[in-house]
């Protein structure tokens, strides 16, 4: 039986042949692509199972890719790892906002490419089914399968990382998590951070959910929680 299909986007000849040889090897489909634009057709009609992205792309780059796939109902679901050269840590907290399900940097091992790619997928699989069921909390309506949230009936949009944090604090309101358990839960337990991103992600966060934003507490020396209802 044929394994997970997997796009894999790269501008770099050499780069592109040796991921697509090694995922090959371990019997995915792999699809190759060596533009933005061609990336986010492809997802668009093929429907892969992971992107394996690279940064640095002619024409959009691969942040852009990453949020217009994110953005689109159709493709939001699709993880993603993001493959580059730009190791800076603003790279990896845009990416981390921006939905990236793991972070490489090149020149990279194509052994744990190949386990990011395992863990990743199995992390994915086992996202869709815990899905819970709908959360109503406070003024704050949480839809898992539509992955949408609304406050006070007004759409609220997140990034694919601030929806998990949200949906995984509320449903464990009350309950105190450390930055590390955050990420553990939203990305897996390998994923790259810094307490920092975290920081910014909550940040972020609470500015778009307006007032509501206050039921997501800090507690000092320790890390988030979500207010439970009184």
């Amino acid at each position: 039986m044929p394994k997970e299909k997997i796009l894999v986007v790269d501008d770099e000849e050499d780069i592109l042949e040796l991921v697509r040889y090694n995922l090959a090897r371990e019997g995915y489909q792999i699809i190759c692509v060596d533009t933005g634009e061609k990336a986010v057709e492809k997802a668009r009609n093929e429907k892969p199972d992971l992107i394996v992205l690279d940064l640095m792309l002619p024409g959009i780059d691969g942040l852009q890719v990453a949020r217009a796939l994110k953005g689109d109902d159709r493709t939001r679901h699709i993880p993603i790892i993001m493959l580059t050269a730009k190791g800076e840590e603003t790279d990896i907290v845009t990416g981390l906002e921006l939905g990236a399900d793991d972070y490489m940097t090149k020149p990279f091992s194509p052994r744990v490419l190949i386990a990011r790619v395992r863990a990743v997928i199995r992390r994915h699989d086992k996202k869709i089914a815990d899905d819970g069921s709908n959360i109503q909390i406070h003024e704050i309506s949480i839809h898992p399968g539509r992955r949408s949230v609304t406050v006070n009936n007004v759409p609220v949009e997140l990034t694919y990382t601030e929806f998990q944090l949200l949906y995984f604090l509320a449903k464990r309101a009350g309950w105190v998590f450390t930055r590390y358990q955050i990420v553990d839960a939203v990305h897996g337990s390998d994923y790259p951070v810094t307490d920092r991103s975290v920081d910014v992600q909550i940040a972020g966060l609470r500015k778009k959910l307006g007032a509501c934003g206050d039921y997501i507490e800090t507690v000092r020396g320790v890390g988030y929680r979500f207010k439970e209802q009184p």
